[in-house]
């Protein structure tokens, strides 16, 4: 029996607990996970190493030649981001890479250097993508799409205990700010500004814990596919 292939696009704001809901989910499935602010990520860490003003459009044109992005999953099924041949999963991870991120997907030229990239994957296998653009751009034509939210005090919260843990924490005042100046930043953007898609649902997670977010979750994504 063909494995059904089938898009579930799910886009939020930063600390939405996208990328660790949508992950789960992509295990429970047994569908591919692609998490889409890792590459984003990738290319903010590739311009932060060659100290280039990330806001610098032409700078930033200008270095996309020479970037070779992969994704590859380890045993565990986690993604790890393969930069020029160097695994840089954990840099990307730096507090500060979340404003590259930010920046540098606000570029036109960066989204559609990605673009393809993003589709191709789609096209071939059933997939649970997460990002801030998916179900309005990257995968108009997603059989699912979920807008998932919390309120920018929660996802602080959220988003200071993952500090914690990687053991880079950083103050509550501080990761609030910066929640807020990304959601304004990526909502603001021109290119594919942050926003929920007309035909997404909307899922708050605010008052959930993961079990029940990812209960919920599943809960859409087999009542608009049938798996």
């Amino acid at each position: 029996m063909e494995k059904k292939i089938y898009s579930v696009a799910v886009d939020g704001p930063s600390g939405a607990g996208k990328s660790t809901l949508a992950k789960a989910a992509a295990a429970k499935l047994g569908i591919v996970y692609v998490d889409t602010g890792a590459i984003y990520r990738s290319i903010g860490y590739y311009v932060y190493r060659k100290g280039i003003d990330p806001k610098d459009a032409p700078a930033v044109i200008a270095i996309l030649p020479e970037l070779d992005i992969r994704m590859c999953y380890g045993e565990d099924g986690v993604q790890r981001m393969i930069l020029n041949g160097e695994d840089v999963s954990a840099q990307i991870r730096l507090p500060e890479m979340s404003m590259y991120a930010s920046a540098v997907s606000a570029i036109p030229e960066v989204r559609t250097f990605l673009l393809e990239m993003q589709r191709q994957i789609a096209r071939t296998t059933a997939v649970i993508m997460d990002g801030r653009d998916i179900g309005t751009v990257v995968l108009p034509d997603a059989e699912v799409k979920i807008f998932l939210t919390a309120s920018a005090e929660i996802r602080a919260r959220r988003r200071m205990k993952e500090l914690e843990q990687r053991g880079t924490p950083q103050p509550f005042e501080e990761v609030l700010q910066q929640i807020v100046e990304r959601d304004w930043a990526d909502s603001h953007r021109e290119a594919a500004p942050l926003k929920q898609a007309d035909d997404a649902v909307l899922l708050d997670t605010g008052l959930l814990n993961f079990e029940e977010s990812l209960t919920a979750l599943l809960n859409i994504i087999r009542e608009k596919v049938g798996v």
